[in-house]
């Protein structure tokens, strides 16, 4: 499904264009993480040594969206590298064969964020198609807080599954992990 928002314009980005926007991506991030960045984990600075180890992974994109000349939100990941940490915070038991990584089979979506101001219109899920919809990847993973309610909900309508709980850092939180078939085309996966 291809969602569209009137005037949001969407752009792709690479390492390189990551850094030419740092400064309006750290704005963004300020506004949707304000109710958490004062915890050392969400910390800025924090947030923008993990984007530049991202960016250094294969297969990074960005997608930005801008309303009116203005950043309004954006989505990031990476191929996830053969023999990935990514599962070694799981907390509970899986079916092995989901945690294999050969450095094709997963994308890690890293972040979706929208303003504020600007949630609920669609724009979350025009990034997402943005950044899915041409991945080579057979499925894709990512981790959300199970507090937000909306996010986790639009994920599991935009077809992901839970797998399990994830606690990828020491000093994090513990994420909800999902993961979406990216082999069914998207109109089947909402079905």
């Amino acid at each position: 499904m291809t969602v569209t928002v009137t005037g949001l314009v969407l752009q792709p980005h690479d390492a390189a264009g990551m850094q030419q926007v740092r400064e309006d991506l750290l704005d963004v991030y300020r506004d949707a993480y304000a109710d958490k960045i004062a915890n050392p984990f969400f910390a800025e600075g924090r947030f923008w040594e993990r984007l530049e180890a991202y960016a250094a992974r294969y297969g990074f994109e960005l997608v930005t969206g801008h309303l009116h000349g203005r950043l309004v939100g954006y989505a990031l990941g990476y191929t996830l590298p053969a023999k990935s940490a990514w599962w070694s915070g799981l907390l509970n038991e899986v079916d092995p064969e989901l945690l294999v990584e050969d450095g094709r089979r997963t994308f890690a979506l890293n972040y979706i964020m929208v303003r504020q101001a600007f949630r609920r219109i669609g724009i979350a899920e025009a990034l997402h198609d943005a950044l899915m919809g041409d991945r080579l990847e057979s499925r894709a993973t990512l981790l959300v807080l199970a507090e937000n309610v909306a996010a986790f909900s639009a994920y599991q309508k935009w077809g992901w599954h839970r797998i399990g709980q994830l606690k990828p850092f020491d000093d994090a939180p513990t994420y909800e992990a999902l993961v979406l078939d990216l082999t069914r085309p998207a109109e089947r996966r909402l079905a």
